[in-house]
């Protein structure tokens, strides 16, 4: 007796040809993310333990080696895949106090790569980079910074978010509030252009004049969130003050109050480290050299956890590989896992994987990608492909309803420049899909922010695209069809030029970075 014959099978149609699908893979895979979900252990370990994941830092390759003992536990085969190397610093204590004219301690940190203060404190007054009417009177200023602290961010207006000027003021105030934000903005980034230098160049001559310590303001426009990026200085410490406490210390001195600060900011330079992608396998049986691929980069900015941004779209992803090893161990297709390194600094990890590895670019049946914060998915689109309506419905009608319902999709969609790592894969021709979640404020409150932390995930949701995800990888392995990378002839006008769309040309891995 054939035992097959007695599993329950899902008939899937589609206008072109229909497939035969194992029922009971795909119901397992909902159980056992109901019933047993691993993902808030993950994201405890990574996020609460290992912690952010700068490229170059230990955090980072604590990560890489974290996945694939995890990987190994579960009994799929992983392995760091060396791609480049990267300049190596580990962030150490911020503390910053307000010594004169009163005492307070602010809220702030030092930038990515930020030079240490070597174990001494700075005390030193604060002062304002002025509005300059030329680059002249930029050079004229520039001597008085030498001891000082420079503050070079315009102070907002406001510190309450736009949209609770919308719900709180009258019409005709919240009107009047927004031309104010841009005006002094405008105002300010005019001053700024007549240094004649660009950010980059006024942080490093400010820093060449003897200044003590650079401060600035990136806020990200809501309650208690700024960005926080990468220092210019090569010298002298470049931190990050919270927009109440810089208008605080922006005040002070721009009223005479010559206010006094006290810095104590430690890091590591660690030299040139080597930097890993992370890459898990369940190998194929039928057609091992045809890949699957489940992707998101791994790395992040060090303000917080990078919970959102990456970490929900890393544990998703584990867990989807996870539950497909446990009730799908023997698939069609090779299906692999990319955890990429260095997507901040421009996608470079998965770059570098699209160039090292041909043989699985050329023979990718899809790659499915998630990095847009912890929402459930809710668009996918074609990426310029002519025939992705008809693989992305096809594997989609396996998706429960209360799933797939929510999700929108468009075809032929427009192909990926940048923004994530599917858009490497799809430079080089290959089918690479984003799954978009839904916002949860993602762009305010938690991409790149200091509050990018293990309590933002929303767990349920993230549920929701284990399922999606496990569901769709299983799918493209099993049907019996071999996509095609065939670009479609009628993509949408590019919505920013309004001009015929172009696919992206494939751009180079930066394998030697942060020097």
């Amino acid at each position: 007796m054939n035992k097959k014959l007695l599993l329950p099978t899902l008939l899937l149609f589609t206008s072109s040809f229909a497939f035969a699908q194992d029922k009971k893979v795909i119901d397992n895979i909902v159980k056992e993310v109901n019933e047993n979900s691993q993902l808030e252990k993950l994201a405890h370990e990574l996020l609460d333990v290992v912690g952010p994941r700068l490229v170059g830092s230990p955090q980072m390759k604590q990560a890489n080696d974290w996945a694939v003992k995890k990987y190994s536990d579960w009994g799929i085969s992983a392995k760091n895949e060396k791609w480049g190397e990267w300049r190596g610093w580990e962030r150490g204590v911020t503390h910053i106090d307000l010594i004169s004219p009163r005492l307070r301690t602010l809220e702030g940190t030092q930038l990515a790569w930020s030079p240490s203060t070597n174990g001494k404190a700075i005390n030193a007054e604060a002062i304002v980079l002025p509005a300059m009417t030329d680059s002249v009177s930029f050079q004229k200023w520039l001597p008085g910074v030498k001891g000082k602290l420079v503050l070079i961010s315009m102070n907002q207006i406001s510190g309450r978010p736009e949209k609770n000027w919308e719900e709180f003021a009258t019409k005709d105030l919240f009107e009047k509030y927004k031309k104010e934000k841009a005006d002094a903005a405008k105002a300010w980034a005019a001053g700024i252009a007549k240094t004649g230098l660009n950010a980059k160049n006024l942080a490093l001559a400010i820093e060449n004049a003897g200044a003590a310590g650079i401060i600035i303001n990136n806020w990200s426009q809501g309650f208690g969130v700024d960005k926080v990026f990468g220092a210019n200085t090569t010298k002298i410490p470049t931190v990050d003050l919270s927009v109440e406490d810089y208008g605080l210390v922006y005040r002070l001195a721009t009223s005479g109050n010559k206010p006094m600060l006290k810095i104590e900011s430690e890091s590591k330079e660690l030299g040139i480290v080597p930097t890993f992608n992370t890459i898990a396998e369940i190998k194929g049986k039928q057609k091992p050299k045809e890949y699957v691929m489940l992707s998101a980069h791994f790395d992040s900015w060090d303000a917080a956890s990078g919970a959102t941004d990456n970490g929900s779209g890393t544990i998703l992803m584990m867990e989807a590989m996870r539950i497909l090893k446990k009730f799908y161990p023997n698939p069609k297709r090779t299906i692999l896992v990319g955890h990429w390194g260095s997507e901040e600094q421009g996608l470079n990890g998965s770059r570098a994987f699209v160039e090292d590895h041909p043989e699985i670019v050329s023979n990718l049946q899809a790659l499915f990608n998630q990095d847009n914060g912890t929402g459930r998915v809710v668009n996918i689109g074609g990426q310029g492909f002519a025939k992705s309506k008809d693989y992305i419905t096809r594997w989609l009608s396996a998706v429960p309803d209360t799933i797939k319902n929510q999700i929108k999709t468009s075809f032929p969609g427009m192909p990926g420049a940048g923004g994530s790592d599917f858009a490497s894969f799809v430079a080089a021709g290959a089918l690479g899909y984003s799954l978009s979640s839904t916002s949860w404020d993602y762009g305010t409150y938690t991409w790149h922010t200091n509050r990018d932390s293990y309590d933002k995930l929303v767990f349920d949701e993230i549920r929701s695209n284990v399922i999606l995800a496990a569901i769709m990888v299983y799918m493209a392995c099993e049907d019996p069809e071999k996509t095609s990378n065939e670009k479609a002839t009628d993509l949408p006008p590019n919505p920013r030029t309004g001009k015929p769309a172009e696919w992206p040309v494939q751009t180079k891995s930066n394998r030697k970075g942060g020097l």
